[in-house]
């Protein structure tokens, strides 16, 4: 039986593992991977301490400081199911294993959707982002591609037409973003919108270099030379192990109080896959130390 257990090992349960290790609580982080979203972003300048980082080398240095403390790792099994129970709660993972907590944390992350297509896989990381805040300044000067039509793509763009020689919006339909982000697109002197278009392959060898796209309603294939190609067409929560335990919101992220509560007592949730606004690794990291420091607090309740 631990005093915690922390589900996903991104930077909200990287750091809430460093908070509960220092309150010395029997703790337990279990993940499928450590580093989420990170290790698919290929520079970070805007996490304190860092000019610039490659996202590999931030997570390596957060592992490598929370493995300067005692706590259990179980990474390379996800949990599927999280159940409350009369002591507390106990994690099912992928590989049928059980684990017991009296309180936990979930901080499991969001995954970005992907397109699917020749090249996403081999080229993510090099050329190829789903985070246009985190990576976009590393483009600047060059051409790019906004792969997607929704608010998170218009803003992306709007970023971009500040920095880059020039962008290019693929989208599979018509816009859908809020029309104030559409109205401002229209004095870009730099921007290209494809509409009713596919992105049907990311080329290039090593770094991107272009992206081939088809006209839904023609055919018609061609290609585009881009540096950097920026897929904004939504993040799914990985809440689905807490669906049937928590409230969850109408996008299925987790709902938590600025506390980091949930619905249930005892459990608290932290990082991108709850509705906290602004999903960014520093804030990520934040939240997971708040929710460490709660669940530290609830524990001492109990013992009283």
């Amino acid at each position: 039986m631990y005093d915690l257990m922390i589900i996903g090992g991104g930077p909200a349960g990287l750091a809430a593992s460093v908070y509960a290790a220092r309150k010395q609580l029997k703790t337990l982080l279990v993940s499928g991977d450590i580093g989420g979203q990170i290790n698919t972003t290929w520079g970070i300048e805007n996490y304190l301490g860092y000019q610039f980082i490659e996202g590999p080398e931030l997570i390596n240095k957060f592992q490598a400081q929370v493995g300067q403390f005692p706590i259990d790792q179980k990474i390379g099994d996800k949990v599927r199911q999280l159940k409350k129970t009369s002591g507390g709660f106990e994690a099912i993972t992928e590989a049928s294993d059980k684990y017991q907590s009296k309180t936990a944390i979930i901080a499991t992350g969001k995954i970005p959707r992907k397109l699917n297509v020749p090249g996403e896989t081999e080229l993510t990381g090099r050329g190829v982002t789903y985070c246009a805040i985190c990576d976009g300044p590393i483009f600047a000067g060059q051409k790019v591609a906004v792969v997607g039509g929704g608010n998170s793509a218009l803003e992306a763009v709007l970023d971009m037409v500040k920095i880059a020689e020039h962008v290019n919006l693929v989208s599979l339909t018509p816009l859908t973003g809020d029309r104030v982000l559409s109205n401002q697109l229209k004095d870009a002197k730099n921007l290209t919108v494809f509409l009713e278009h596919e992105t049907r392959e990311i080329k290039g060898q090593g770094l991107v270099d272009g992206i081939r796209i088809r006209d839904a309603k023609s055919g018609e294939e061609k290609e585009l030379e881009v540096g950097g190609v920026f897929i904004e067409i939504g993040l799914v929560p990985n809440s689905d192990a807490v669906k049937e335990l928590v409230q969850l919101n109408q996008w299925g992220e987790v709902t938590v109080t600025p506390r980091n509560e949930t619905s249930v007592p005892g459990l608290y949730a932290a990082g991108d896959v709850t509705d906290v606004p602004e999903k960014q690794i520093l804030v990520a990291a934040g939240e997971g130390a708040k929710a460490a420091l709660q669940a530290h607090r609830y524990l001492q309740r109990l013992v009283k």
